[in-house]
């Protein structure tokens, strides 16, 4: 079993599938697959506590990108962003590669367009018991490797109160590799620039836009 797989449902597809082949798989199977240079990857859902700490990040990613985009935020000239969860998001032009974040923030695309890892600015995972540190850290690798600039986790207690038990923003940064004796594996690496747990205040943070979510909006209900 390559890095980053799975065991999946019960139905079982072939170890590689393309894109067009992928698509004709029923949809409740389909939806469960990632793939890596054509190798199916399991993509397990979590359960409905998963979706719905993915979904407050995304209203709260968004609400921060609106307004920004309106200028009450931010004085750049590039304000346009969207927001979206469990979107695919592609690493090459035959689909071969791709991952599904639990949420994402991309530059704004035209309706119905697919997304690339270049059109993408931020993408997040909301982390549980079925997330192995190997797993998180395969996926953090294919993200940083495609230069995505940010990467943020939401970590849950995955006992009987399912909250949330940290949240975590990483910055891709290039290893400097002058005056190392062996060349590093990768040139890039996420480096963890921010942190939050429940007994602070909430999050606040600078990029990709400034977001403040006071803590209750993340919290469980």
């Amino acid at each position: 079993m390559s890095a980053g797989a799975a065991e999946g449902p019960e139905f079982q597809p072939p170890e590689m599938l393309s894109w067009e082949e992928l698509q004709q798989l029923p949809d409740d199977v389909a939806e469960g697959i990632e793939l890596w240079q054509g190798r199916v990857v399991w993509n397990r859902r979590g359960p409905l506590e998963h979706q719905r700490f993915a979904v407050r990040m995304r209203n709260a990613l968004e609400d921060a990108a609106r307004r920004a985009m309106r200028g009450e935020s931010s004085g750049r000239d590039e304000r346009c962003w969207q927001v979206e969860v469990e979107t695919n998001v592609f690493f090459t032009s035959d689909k071969s590669s791709f991952l599904t974040p639990d949420f994402m923030v991309r530059r704004c695309l035209p309706r119905g367009a697919d997304t690339f890892a270049t059109d993408t600015v931020l993408v997040g995972e909301v982390l549980s018991g079925s997330d192995t540190p190997r797993r998180r850290q395969w996926k953090m690798d294919r993200y940083a490797e495609a230069a995505i600039p940010w990467y943020w986790e939401i970590e849950l207690d995955s006992s009987a109160t399912w909250d949330v038990t940290s949240v975590r923003a990483y910055e891709l940064v290039a290893i400097d590799r002058s005056g190392l004796a062996v060349k590093p594996l990768r040139p890039s690496v996420y480096v963890a620039v921010g942190e939050w747990e429940p007994d602070g205040l909430g999050i606040e943070f600078p990029e990709p836009f400034a977001l403040s979510v006071p803590w209750e909006d993340l919290a469980f209900q």
